[in-house]
């Protein structure tokens, strides 16, 4: 269980997939900021954990071209000021993990948690061996809002948008 993150890529209410051919998944990319060294050692251990774990789906041993799914931000996402000094992990799932806020009472409305809004999230972390592909995944179980955000999404609010409007003389 992660401590404070940032959600980003939010697809937690209904699944989503990047591209038609590939399956519908609920996601989420945990904003991981590089001051919380223990958060960041406690995550690399359960990969380590996972790697150990997963080593008969690998003949036995660890390759070493193995992909993690902890990621750095300054340079797998260079473009994006919100990765910036942050690690992150994308989690996943097929099915849609509980969702509930700070009293634990159940959210189920889309939207109630959406990218920039920070949560703490249940993942669990798994070898694969897929194709040729190697590596480990995040799970993606649960997730607890924490603190409402700034919206990620760069689109701006309808009522910052307007001005109020009490005549047809108002509009121009």
């Amino acid at each position: 269980i992660t401590g404070k993150v940032r959600a980003s890529y939010a697809h937690i209410f209904e699944a989503h997939s990047m591209n038609e051919d590939a399956p519908k998944k609920y996601s989420v990319s945990v904003i991981i900021p590089k001051s919380d060294t223990q958060m960041i050692e406690t995550i690399e251990k359960a990969i380590d954990q996972a790697k150990e774990d997963s080593k008969a789906k690998w003949n036995g041993k660890v390759p070493s071209n193995l992909k993690t799914p902890l990621r750095d931000g300054d340079t797998d996402r260079e473009d994006d000021p919100n990765y910036e000094n942050a690690y992150f992990i994308n989690a996943t799932s097929q099915t849609q993990p509980g969702i509930v806020d700070q009293n634990k009472i159940r959210l189920t409305e889309p939207g109630t948690i959406v990218s920039g809004d920070y949560i703490r999230a249940s993942i669990n972390f798994y070898g694969y061996n897929v194709n040729g592909n190697k590596g480990i995944a995040a799970g993606l179980n649960n997730i607890q809002l924490v603190e409402k955000g700034e919206a990620l999404s760069g689109a701006s609010k309808a009522e910052d948008d307007f001005d109020e409007v009490e005549s047809d003389d108002d509009i121009l």
